[in-house]
Order: structure tokens, then C-alpha cells, then sequence
């Protein structure tokens, strides 16, 4: 990914918000709503110092006031400067605004009736809007297709748009894994807590593992849980989930969801996934 000097402007509620979110998760240095009066000193960092400022997105829109209409003088400064700086403008239909409106309760950064600022605020962006290298029209598109879209504009390397798994085990008597996408329960397995010789062990000691894999519905349940993971997760990266938390919780969360999530990792690293492995409750008793 080449070096990128965003400005994010256009209609509020049109989705600005979400798309700096999503270019914080390529890796930019993004600034919301920054004054006016501090933007040149902005492009100069950015010129000085390109190993920590590689990628910055800056947020210009109304909420700059009358000084949206010096956004030429901008223009003006990253030619000077040499900079390839482009404008990115989000924009929606008034019904969509007002409905998002409506359903945030947020008030018009014009401090006018929503319908009015609205109004007021598209005359306003006009020359914005003029100035822009790609326009965004988010009144139908979902988050995944807005990350899509930025991805390919941008041109997101292949490597920074895969979809990162955390896998954990936990223990159900310690408290649910609230952060868990989705969980799994493997206290269906014997508890390998009431073999004597197993007891001090944990899910990642071989006695552990063979004991779990001998029993006869394992295997099933394991083949079916990575199986349906499998198939599912391409379509969590089309929807634009960057990260997944996938939790498999036992009594305990020391021998069969260790096991289990040991195991389940290995399964999709060898499948080309960014796998985090986390073990909540294995040094608890």
C-alpha cells in the first residue's frame, strides 16, 4: 500500500465516522475533526516525519464552519508540499440522514432542525463536494461493502484485509466469555478433572488430549464445529469483520476447552488465518 493522505468530508451521518474506523483498521493515523487553523502544520509532520504519518486520514467537513470554504487553500498546500492528498466524500439521501438522524437522536452540527442543517449543509459542502476525487454514496450499502469499496480505492494489500481469529477456552463456573463471537460448549465430554492421573494436567498435556479424542462423540463434534467455521468466515470478511473471537467453553476451562482450542487454532492456521490463542481460565481451580 503506496503512501495515502486522506481527506474524509461530506454530509454528516452519511458514515465518515465508520469510514476512519475502517481505515484505522488498515493501519491509518486518523484525525477527526481537526481545526482548521492546525492543517498546514499537519501536512508538514506528515512530510517530515513519513515513518509514523505512512498513511493519515484527516475528517474536514461542517463542523469546520465558514473555513469549509477555504478547503481550496488545502488543495493548494499538499501540491505545494508535493503531496498526492485526495478528498473522499461520503454522501446519502436526505430521507436516509434523517432516518440515521432520527435513530442516533444526535443533534445538527449547525445547531438547526435536522431537516434545515441538512439543507444548509449541502449548500455549504458544495465546493467540497466539486473538489472530490471519489464520491461515496452510502444510502444502501452495508459496512462490509464500504470497507470493500475503501479496500480496493486505497488498494489494501490482500495480507491487511484477512479476517484475524482469536480463539479462547474458558471455564462456565468462572463466568460466560462475554467478548466470544461465538461459543461452543464441550461439557459434554467427560471430565477428565475426575481421572485421578489427569487432574493436575490441562488440555495441552498429551494425557489430556488422547483421553478427550478417544471419547466417541468427539471427533464428531470437533469435524462438525471446524467444518461449520470454515465455511462460515469468508462471508464474515465480505460483511467487514476484521476480527472474530470464537470461545470454547468446559467446567472448568483447564482440560476439554483447552484441548479443544489448541486444536481448533491449529486447524486454522493451517488454513492461512491469523490465529491469536487464548487460554482465560488455565490456571485457575
Amino acid at each position: 500500500m503506496k503512501n495515502n493522505f486522506l481527506i474524509i468530508s461530506g454530509i454528516s451521518g452519511a458514515g465518515k465516522t465508520k469510514v476512519l474506523n475502517i481505515l484505522e483498521d488498515f493501519g491509518f493515523v486518523c484525525v477527526d475533526n481537526l481545526p482548521f487553523n492546525f492543517i498546514n502544520d499537519f501536512i508538514d509532520l506528515y512530510k517530515k516525519d513519513k515513518k509514523n504519518y505512512k498513511n493519515v486520514a484527516i475528517s474536514i467537513d461542517i463542523r469546520a464552519g465558514k473555513n469549509i470554504l477555504k478547503i481550496q487553500t488545502v488543495i493548494n498546500k499538499l501540491k505545494k508540499e508535493k503531496i498526492n492528498g485526495k478528498i473522499l466524500f461520503l454522501n446519502a439521501n436526505d430521507m436516509t440522514i434523517l432516518k440515521r438522524y432520527s435513530e442516533t437522536r444526535r443533534k445538527h452540527p449547525l445547531a438547526l432542525p435536522v431537516k434545515e442543517g441538512l439543507k444548509k449543509e449541502r449548500e455549504m459542502l458544495q465546493q467540497t463536494k466539486k473538489l472530490a476525487d471519489i464520491e461515496i454514496d452510502t444510502t444502501n450499502m452495508p459496512i462490509g461493502q464500504l470497507k470493500n469499496t475503501l479496500s480496493n480505492l486505497i488498494k489494501v494489500p490482500q495480507s491487511q484485509r484477512e479476517l484475524i481469529l482469536t480463539i479462547m477456552s474458558f471455564g462456565f463456573k468462572f463466568g460466560i466469555a462475554s467478548e466470544a463471537d461465538i461459543v461452543f460448549d464441550a461439557r459434554f465430554v467427560p471430565n477428565p478433572n475426575y481421572v485421578a492421573e489427569l487432574k493436575n494436567k490441562t488440555g495441552k498435556d498429551k494425557e489430556v488430549i488422547k483421553y478427550i479424542e478417544k471419547q466417541k462423540e468427539y471427533g464428531k463434534f470437533f469435524d462438525r464445529i471446524s467444518r461449520l467455521l470454515n465455511c462460515l468466515l469468508p462471508s464474515y470478511l465480505k460483511e467487514g469483520k476484521s476480527q472474530l473471537t470464537i470461545a470454547i467453553g468446559c467446567t472448568g476451562g483447564r482440560h476439554r476447552s483447552v484441548a479443544t482450542a489448541e486444536k481448533l487454532a491449529e486447524f486454522f492456521i493451517k488454513k492461512k488465518y491469523k490465529v491469536n490463542l487464548y487460554h482465560r481460565d488455565i490456571m485457575r481451580v
